[in-house]
């Protein structure tokens, strides 16, 4: 008889990994978990999220929360990011990123990058992003914890989640793309949503570009789409949507 435990971690996989990016890519909000710096004990609490370039989670928190204290004194955090949907919540994906948190200046390269991705992603924070108190920190991936509902469990790197490819050029470069589709063509953006995602039509934005894919927005809902290969280049992005809007239109008439 063997009485050696199950292993329950699963062999990570591209499915597990593409998974993990798009809970990482496709959620607004999370649960950052940190260090009481009085206490010692666990403190958790919900924070806005999005992400850099590179994939890395952005939040922007105030200096008056007891969780900003709690970072700001021991980087060491978990975001854990993933929603609940019909039935039992613990059957949804979910994932859980051990972190270390990095906080921008103001007035630098960084911030400017991290509140352009932010607002993209969560423009009802205009009215706040301003105060003083606010700033945003950048949550360096150390590894992950993916829960892909029951039975369906794996650890992940930092380099099974993070984009690769050059990433400072697609962030120097990201804006002027994203304002020109959502100025120009917004039913290309619209027949991505339906036939790649399976939306349903609405007024969908793009929010987001990087080497491996787009991030739509309509209201509250948002999307990734990956490109079947990552990018070599920004400059391969204008052929890439090319190419996807044509195959949207051809299927969807």
């Amino acid at each position: 008889m063997n009485d050696k435990p199950k292993d329950v971690i699963r062999q990570t996989d591209a499915d597990a990994i593409r998974l993990a990016k798009t809970l990482l890519r496709a959620s607004r909000y999370g649960a950052l978990a940190a260090i009481d710096p009085e206490s010692g004990a666990p403190l958790a609490s919900r924070v806005g999220v999005a992400t850099d370039t590179d994939g890395c989670p952005l939040i922007l928190v105030s200096g008056l929360s007891a969780h900003t204290a709690a970072i700001v004194a021991d980087p060491r955090c978990s975001l854990l990011l993933g929603e609940v949907g019909k039935g039992d919540p613990l059957a949804h994906p979910r994932i859980s990123l051990a972190c270390r948190a990095q906080r921008f200046q103001r007035d630098t390269p960084d911030w400017a990058r991290a509140e352009r991705r932010y607002l993209n992603r969560n423009p009802k924070a205009k009215l706040y992003v301003g105060l003083g108190d606010f700033a945003f920190f950048r949550l360096e991936i150390d590894k992950a914890s993916l829960n892909g509902g029951f039975g369906k469990a794996y650890l992940l790197t930092r380099e099974d989640l993070l984009s690769p490819g050059p990433i400072g050029d697609f962030a120097q470069s990201e804006q002027s793309a994203l304002d020109h589709m959502n100025q120009d063509h917004a039913d290309a953006i619209g027949r991505y949503a339906i036939h790649f995602a399976g939306a349903v039509k609405g007024d969908w934005r793009m929010t987001g570009l990087d080497p491996e894919g787009i991030d739509l927005a309509d209201g509250d809902k948002v999307l990734r789409i990956f490109f079947e290969q990552p990018l070599a280049a920004p400059r391969d992005a204008h052929l890439k949507l090319v190419e996807m809007a044509k195959q949207a239109r051809a299927a969807l008439g």
